[in-house]
């Protein structure tokens, strides 16, 4: 089988070969014969009644400083496509949403991954509150006065953007922290989104596992320790990737939204666990499939490659 894949994702010149998870699905769709085109989220344009791009069909190799070539830019029919992915970084703004609407246009001749019809309505910071009894004490809001309310009841808590990712604007704030009026007002300035607040878990100093799943299915982890004086794990601001072993709990937590994933085409997912509980579930554009492959040896992105291939089939 060769498909026509298109790739919607940041510009991947300045991007790490060796850890981005975008670079690795193209180096397998290229393997196993299909075709790449590369456009930015910028290039994406409705045209009386078509879906098009203006961008370049691709190539790419693992050679550092020479990862890519591109073609002649082009304007073609997304509709032409079998495939199209979506894996721009949030934020997840209006310009995000903006994409998700025109993509959605294209089902169901061309398959998107992931389905963008719910990763606009399941974004990961939202998405786990389907799933109360796995997650951690939550709130959402922006009444400054119900965060406290929250901080009273469940002392230190972490404090973040609704919409952030990589670890952007995470704050740890003890009981006593008095820069919680500080932070909301800092926050109330740059946009009118709510907060997202959750009781601390301390076993984060232990590392915050990253679970991928395709089409539902567990297929490894990494886990993500925080640098020294960090509460941040994340691996863009500094956190250390290690290997690591899906526990009973990981597999109890994947059973439950698994279903739901698959149902919803979320064909790629990585979940963020805290020791027994689930903070995020990640849709828009998750990353640690090349240090999965470097620990246990899993090629994830063929995994994904054939539940794409096997819809494709149908």
């Amino acid at each position: 089988m060769s498909l026509k894949i298109a790739i919607q994702m940041d510009p991947i010149g300045p991007i790490n070969i060796d850890a981005d998870s975008t670079f690795r699905i193209a180096e397998e769709a290229q393997a196993r014969g299909h075709s790449l085109f590369y456009y930015t989220p910028d290039k994406l344009a409705y045209q009386e009644g078509r879906v098009t791009a203006r961008g370049w069909p691709l190539t790419v190799r693992r050679v550092k400083g020479d990862h890519y070539t591109l073609g002649a830019e082009i304007e073609v029919d997304l509709g032409d496509y079998d495939v199209v992915w979506l894996r721009q970084d949030p934020p997840f703004d209006m310009g995000y949403i903006t994409t998700t609407h025109l993509l959605d246009m294209l089902a169901p001749r061309t398959l998107v991954v992931n389905d963008p019809f719910w990763v606009r309505n399941y974004p990961e910071k939202l998405l786990v509150l389907r799933f109360q009894d796995l997650t951690p004490p939550t709130a959402i809001a922006r009444d400054l006065e119900t965060l406290r309310a929250f901080r009273a009841k469940h002392g230190d808590i972490i404090l973040k953007p609704l919409y952030g990712n990589g670890g952007a604007g995470v704050f740890k704030l003890t009981s006593s922290d008095s820069n919680l009026a500080s932070l909301h007002e800092m926050f109330s300035g740059i946009n009118r989104e709510p907060l997202i607040v959750q009781k601390f878990l301390p076993d984060v100093s232990k590392g915050d596992k990253r679970v991928i799943l395709v089409d539902g299915e567990p297929v490894g982890a990494i886990n993500r320790v925080p640098a020294a004086g960090e509460t941040r794990s994340n691996m863009h601001v500094g956190g250390r990737p290690e290997k690591v072993s899906l526990t009973d709990r990981d597999r109890e937590i994947c059973d439950r939204i698994g279903p739901l994933l698959r149902e919803k085409g979320q064909i790629f997912v990585g979940i963020d666990v805290i020791g027994d509980w689930l903070t995020e579930i990640n849709v828009t554009s998750p990353t640690g499939i090349q240090e999965l492959e470097r620990f246990d040896g899993t090629n994830v992105a063929a995994k994904i490659w054939e539940a794409i291939e096997a819809r494709r089939a149908v």
